[in-house]
């Protein structure tokens, strides 16, 4: 299966990334911004997530409706979504329609109006609002937090209800202008499509102003020792996060790393989920998870159990999390995880959707842009050393920082006993 890319840079600094796929009659593109909540201000805080919002508002030529109604009529799924590091606003559709939907989304990103932004506030707010009801996602973030501090990274996506009730146009305008910038800007597609055709409608549709500001040049985070964050709130579950600083998306030990988290949580045969939940059957969501950004990451850790299980869930975790970072993982294991990750990775590639994104976000953080053929090479190669020294690097229990949302701290102090006594005690 022929996969390989190709890359063209505009002199607006703007890069067109694209995979030819003859098989399918469709096309998935974004429009991938780097900016995110890690490059905004206290101040500032939700501006990206709103603005994401804010770009399907209206343009010069179509009303929010009107924008709905196009995308219909072109029988077309559009959508967007923020992180910490970037903005991506994409569409698939026939490719019969590749001009008219990448003319609409280039006015989009580049050319909102603003024109319902007090009604589209309160869309935020009552987004805010939802998460807040929602403790099984709301911990990470405290976690984050946690783990990283005053740092931007250590801010939710979502921002605050306060900023987004009050920021005021102009500012969000000078965000716009000053983060939507040529070589912040990445044009990616994959489906039935023609690389030189995607460069040519991004010369014609994609003029921003000249590069300002770019996310790579923002601070590392400066990270100290494990942190406890807890928040009180009367849930039927303890909803706990465990988790400390990871590696970049840059470091060649990122295949190494997904591998570990595989065998120790991400899958549905790892450790975690094995031992937590199909023996004990004290939880119904368990596993890991890690995360990677231009300069730092995180691996992390999660568990919702009732207050009758909390002690015994978390003694599991610290029992496992010792024998993770004492002993890495068994031959069985590295091989299992290899295939499983592999599988993964090959069965999106039959996504144009997921093979958009995968080169998108490669350019987009100057990381290698990869074949799924070379992918799987760089998967194959993990050793078992290799596995082991992350494992000593990162999943020390006392190095990991602790976060939880539940009716009562004085119970979650108690069971997180057995993964960091001192912890515990702080």
């Amino acid at each position: 299966m022929a996969d390989t890319a190709q890359v063209t840079e505009l002199d607006s600094g703007i890069r067109v990334v694209t995979e030819n796929i003859a098989s399918v009659r469709s096309v998935a593109l974004g429009l991938w911004v780097r900016t995110g909540s890690r490059d905004e201000t206290p101040a500032q805080a939700g501006v990206s997530h709103f603005l994401e919002h804010l770009l399907f508002k209206g343009t010069k030529r179509y009303s929010a409706i009107e924008i709905a109604e196009v995308f219909d009529g072109l029988g077309a799924s559009v959508n967007a979504a923020t992180g910490k590091e970037s903005t991506n606003l994409y569409a698939r559709f026939l490719d019969t329609h590749t001009d008219e939907a990448f003319e609409l989304l280039a006015e989009m990103l580049l050319g909102p109006t603003y024109p319902e932004i007090d009604s589209e506030r309160e869309v935020v707010l009552e987004e805010i609002a939802m998460y807040e009801d929602e403790p099984q996602d709301k911990v990470h973030d405290v976690l984050d937090r946690a783990v990283f501090g005053g740092h931007p990274l250590g801010r939710r996506v979502l921002g605050e209800a306060e900023v987004i009730s009050s920021i005021p146009i102009g500012e969000i305008d000078a965000y716009h202008r000053a983060h939507y910038t040529g070589a912040n800007i990445i044009v990616a597609a994959a489906g039935n499509i023609e690389h030189d055709a995607i460069v040519e409608l991004t010369r014609r549709h994609v003029e921003p102003p000249p590069a300002a500001q770019n996310g790579a040049d923002n601070e590392p985070p400066e990270l100290e020792s494990a942190k406890f964050a807890f928040q009180q709130k009367d849930t039927e579950q303890f909803h706990i996060a465990l988790g400390g600083p990871g590696i970049d998306r840059g470091d060649e030990r990122r295949y190494a790393i997904t591998i570990l988290d595989a065998v120790f949580g991400g899958s549905t045969s790892s450790r975690l989920f094995r031992e937590v939940r199909e023996k004990k059957g004290l939880a119904y969501a368990v596993g890991s998870y890690t995360q990677q950004y231009a300069d730092s990451g995180l691996v992390g850790l999660y568990v919702g159990t009732r207050a009758d299980n909390v002690e015994e869930a978390c003694s599991i975790i610290a029992r496992e999390l010792a024998s993770l970072h004492a002993d890495g993982i068994t031959p069985d294991e590295l091989n299992r995880a290899k295939e499983h990750v592999k599988g993964r990775m090959v069965l999106s590639s039959e996504s144009t959707a997921a093979r958009m994104g995968r080169i998108g976000k490669a350019l987009l953080f100057d990381t290698p842009l990869l074949t799924i053929d070379e992918l799987i090479e760089k998967i194959d190669a993990v050793t078992l050393d290799e596995v082991a020294e992350l494992a000593r690097g990162f999943y020390s229990p006392d190095g990991l920082s602790a976060a939880a949302i539940a009716p009562n701290e004085d119970r979650f102090r108690s069971a997180l006993a057995p993964v960091n006594e001192a912890l515990a005690a702080a």
